[in-house]
């Protein structure tokens, strides 16, 4: 069997060459090295091809052994063959796709092992694998795909071409628009975390509400998103959602947002379209954050954010704001030791003109 598998890696091998005719890549160097596979810049070996994106980062490749480098248009490496390229990463992903091809994933028809209620509206094409449950009056589009193992809750619609990966559920009247991914063990339409404590007991709000995923939107595995108490959560179209993010009720994302790891969103938020919430940001309930807004890694936003700023930190301030706290804390045991050598000094000023005062007296 290894023996098979070795020969099957060979016929795969491509001199730097041909490799440069499958990317339409201009050679500088020896275009005969022998590529057997691709790999990340600090980990290739001879026989691999890697790839350097901006001209900025050339010192990566100071201790890299790679037998050939994707690099930018006019960008020349003396010590390896190069493709130069117009687009670095495109042209690197398909020689990756020509060493590593995907697996194709796709559902084909719909499983007989699967639960799916009578009152159920099947669009052509649609894949519907092992164990998923599509409960009464849900909606499939054209194309979608359902994986093993999902969950979608009465009265849930799935538009043309969205693909909802395994164990990940939708609760009921969850509304998903075209195009959209839905990564493993997401949990979109769960109830909100809102309670009337109004007594000496905590009881549920009403969860009457539903979510709304725009199209071409990404969720990333394990991600929430709660429904709203009334009215509907959205998430506006081309947003991006990372893994393990939570997205509480009533919240209304716009167009086009990336929403990092660990990101935490509290109920009724909203946001425009293009913002950026780096990994680990956490954002109060009821506030505003602006068009093109660019939150930093674990920012706290306690208060509206104007469109374009760029903040981080706890509370959230603009960067060149939150670099100038820095450096004063960094600066605080000098500045405390500073300021217990005045002390002294004062208090040995004050004993000083104590003793001359009682001189006088």
């Amino acid at each position: 069997m290894s023996g098979s598998c070795k020969k099957s890696e060979l016929m795969k091998s491509r001199t730097v060459a041909e490799l440069a005719g499958m990317i339409s890549g201009e050679i500088r160097g020896n275009g005969d090295v022998l590529i057997e596979a691709v790999a990340p810049i600090q980990s290739a070996t001879p026989t691999d091809i890697t790839f350097l994106e901006r001209a900025d980062r050339k010192s990566l490749l100071k201790k890299c052994e790679a037998g050939a480098v994707i690099v930018p248009l006019g960008f020349d490496v003396e010590q390896f063959p190069t493709i130069q390229v117009s687009n670095v990463v495109e042209s690197f992903k398909k020689i990756v796709n020509y060493f590593s091809p995907l697996r194709d994933e796709s559902v084909i028809g719909i499983s007989e092992r699967a639960s799916i209620h009578s009152t159920v509206k099947i669009g052509e094409g649609v894949g519907v694998g092992d164990f998923a449950v599509l409960e009464a009056d849900v909606e499939l589009g054209d194309n979608v795909q359902i994986h093993s193992g999902v969950l979608v809750r009465a009265g849930s619609k799935i538009g043309s071409g969205s693909i909802i990966f395994p164990n990940a559920v939708l609760y009921r009247d969850t509304i998903v628009g075209k195009r959209v991914i839905i990564h493993s063990s997401a949990v979109i339409g769960a109830f909100g975390f809102g309670y009337d404590s109004s007594g000496n007991t905590h009881k549920l709000s009403p969860q009457l509400g539903n979510v709304v995923i725009g199209d071409d939107v990404e969720i990333g595995s394990c991600s929430t998103i709660d429904r709203a108490t009334y009215g509907s959560t959205i998430i506006g179209e081309g947003t991006k959602i990372d893994n393990l993010v939570m997205i509480a009720h009533n919240c209304k994302l716009g167009k086009h947002n990336l929403i990092c790891a660990h990101t935490g969103i509290a109920g009724s938020t909203t946001t425009g379209d293009y913002v950026t919430m780096a990994g680990r940001v956490g954002v109060r309930d009821h506030v505003h954050i602006g068009e093109h807004a660019i939150l930093g890694a674990m920012a706290g936003i306690m208060n509206n954010v104007a469109e374009n700023a760029n903040i981080v930190g706890i509370p959230a301030t603009p960067v060149a704001e939150q670099f100038r706290i820095q450096s004063a804390i960094a600066k605080l045991p000098e500045m405390r030791k500073e300021f217990r050598a005045l002390q002294k000094l004062v208090e040995k000023l004050n004993d000083i003109l104590q003793s001359d005062s009682n001189k006088n007296q």
